[in-house]
């Protein structure tokens, strides 16, 4: 049996029917009703276009930003009607953040950088130092733990990136463009740290606009203009691919 038959089929998050416009002179339709569920384990990119939509999907899912129609769901806890604080403490203790430009604070050592989330968890467990020491070495710089970031390669800036994303075990990682800025082999590197992740079962949607880091993921969701045009099944077990037309309000 699979790791994917395996696995539980409840939606660690899930839209349905979202829409999102922006008054830019006149209406932007960003999202235009998009259903979309991330099983728990699953592993998907989003592909598009510029303007197609897929910032504005991260947006939603990630409680950056909320739909004007349609409903949001994490963890089976509605986003709408949350408060501010409510939406940054969910942000905080559900949802691990990856960026292209990595985001770490200029002046903390990895370690610091890493644990920075802890704040919105105080059940833990463990100290932030041994926290650190955890996650570092579970990216392979535990002998980079006082270390600046002007210390640090671009490849070990996302590693720090990807353990301060995992240090309060959250439900959904969100990753934005994780290997625009590395070179070739350096991006190949930490694809295979995502591909060790979603092994050990961690939800994982990744935003890319390169096929070949997109082919890690388990499917590819194609957005055009705010709407899901396709989602692409990838078959691991075959290295075959099939796209399938697909409607998840059905």
């Amino acid at each position: 049996m699979s790791q994917s038959q395996r696995r539980a089929t409840d939606a660690v998050v899930s839209t349905r029917n979202a829409r999102r416009t922006y008054y830019l002179g006149e209406p932007v339709h960003a999202l235009d009703g998009v259903s979309l569920s991330l099983p728990e384990g699953s592993f998907t990119a989003v592909m598009g276009p510029s303007g197609s939509g897929k910032s504005t999907l991260m947006n939603l899912l990630g409680c950056l930003d909320t739909p004007d129609e349609g409903d949001v769901e994490i963890d089976g806890q509605p986003v709408a009607g949350l408060s501010g604080a409510e939406r940054a403490r969910l942000r905080g203790t559900e949802i691990g953040f990856i960026f292209q430009t990595f985001n770490l604070m200029p002046r903390l050592t990895a370690a610091e950088n890493a644990t920075l989330p802890m704040v919105f968890n105080k059940d833990v467990g463990v100290g932030r130092r041994e926290r650190a020491e955890q996650l570092l070495t579970r990216v392979g710089l535990g002998d980079r733990l006082d270390h600046d970031p002007t210390e640090l390669s671009g490849g070990q800036r996302q590693r720090v990136a990807i353990a301060r994303a995992l240090v309060n075990e959250p439900s959904l990682v969100l990753a934005d463009e994780p290997t625009g800025n590395l070179d070739t082999d350096t991006g190949a590197e930490i694809m295979e740290l995502f591909e060790a992740l979603h092994d050990e079962g961690r939800t994982i949607l990744m935003v890319t606009h390169e096929r070949q880091i997109a082919e890690h993921a388990e499917r590819i969701v194609h957005l055009v203009d705010g709407q899901i045009e396709e989602i692409e099944q990838l078959d691991d077990s075959a290295g075959a691919k099939r796209e399938v037309i697909t409607d998840e309000t059905d």
